[in-house]
């Protein structure tokens, strides 16, 4: 398992993990792929300038990635405080009757969260410049192309940079940008996606950005087997988000009794995907909550941030309340082989040997 991708980064395998949480980053950069810190969650600079630093010391020397989040089209800006003033009533009114039809008790004074900011373009700024002085080798961007600013400043820094892409048409825009990875994410991810699935996604955005331009699998990938499926299609490796949810390391940043029971015993068919976790379409654990929001009379979600302003301290309050059919939890349909929690560095090593096993089983069948 070993592409141009390797060479360029410095890496033993073509593993490219996004997770928020540096432990599991820095265990899969350790173990030979690349760890790439998500940063939406950072609404304090020190917070993140902490993290990094962290994370420099604790990859024995090895490189990692950060993931930023900057919508195509600027949202409204401001703080939690005024952009909360712009969420109807309507809307709050019904996210409290469905918590309490759901059973869902207040938090403690003073516990709770008010919403992530990172959505912002000006927060997403900020996550570039910190980054860029610490160490990361590659700046991913969730939504997209980042501004050809942005992407004209990690290159100064000698930084690459990757967007995720659901379409071809959108790939080849991101390459006309400056972008130097396309990450194709299929339909079957968690979180932000898009509408076509990988086994259609991936070869389509190899074929339309060209053999120059290297390409990730994304989407429904938590296998050996399908690894070696995405590099068939003609990706240079894979980016996997949903598989680290159920690693020890995770446990460092949630360590909720509830998520997990929740994700090891759902199938594949227990996710939907829609705008209620941040106001663009993202794949969740299917549960009360996302159902209350799909019944006749519901309200149609906001866009963002404003969703996510809406719904953060909900999240808190289902999270601490410890029951698992009601959560609010971003994960792709590999959920349905997430049957035990387990440390990173037995994940990849699982992975690459079941690709190995395919490759061997293939070249039989080549024979």
């Amino acid at each position: 398992m070993h592409t141009g991708l390797c060479e360029q980064f410095g890496i033993e395998y073509p593993i490219f993990a996004f997770t928020p949480s540096e432990h599991v980053a820095a265990a899969v950069s350790r173990a030979g792929g690349l760890g790439v810190l998500g940063c939406v969650r950072f609404n304090e600079a020190e917070e993140l300038e902490r993290t990094l630093t962290w994370l420099d010391d604790n990859t024995d020397g090895k490189p990692y990635g950060v993931d930023v989040v900057m919508p195509m089209k600027i949202p409204t800006e401001g703080t939690s405080v005024d952009l909360g003033a712009m969420v109807p009533e309507a809307h709050k009114a019904f996210v409290d009757d469905t918590l309490r039809k759901l059973g869902v008790p207040p938090l403690p004074e003073g516990e709770g969260r008010a919403g992530v900011l990172g959505w912002l373009h000006s927060i997403a700024r900020s996550h570039v410049e910190i980054s860029l002085s610490h160490r990361p080798v590659l700046i991913a961007n969730a939504l997209g192309s980042p501004p050809v600013d942005v992407i004209e400043q990690a290159h100064a820094a000698g930084v690459k940079v990757a967007a995720l892409a659901g379409a071809a048409k959108h790939a080849m825009s991101h390459v006309a940008n400056g972008v130097d990875i396309i990450v194709a994410q299929g339909y079957e991810a968690g979180g932000h996606t898009g509408e076509i699935a990988s086994m259609v996604l991936t070869p389509e955005i190899v074929d339309a950005v060209g053999p120059d331009v290297p390409v990730l699998g994304a989407g429904g990938i938590g296998r050996g087997r399908q690894i070696a499926a995405s590099l068939a299609l003609g990706a240079q490796g894979v980016w996997m988000g949903s598989v680290w949810l159920g690693t020890e390391e995770y446990r460092n940043l949630s360590s909720n009794a509830a998520w997990e029971t929740a994700f090891t015993r759902a199938t594949s068919a227990d996710t939907v995907r829609t705008r209620v976790y941040t106001g663009k379409p993202a794949r969740l654990l299917k549960t009360k909550w996302t159902e209350a929001w799909a019944e006749e009379g519901a309200p149609q979600p906001l866009p963002m941030p404003l969703q996510n302003l809406l719904v953060a301290d909900a999240h808190s309050r289902m999270n601490a309340h410890g029951d698992p059919d009601v959560i609010s939890m971003p994960v792709g349909q590999i959920v349905g082989t997430m049957n035990e929690v387990r440390p990173v560095a037995d994940v990849v090593a699982d992975l690459v040997a079941e690709f190995e096993e395919t490759v061997a089983r293939l070249d039989k069948l080549r024979g």
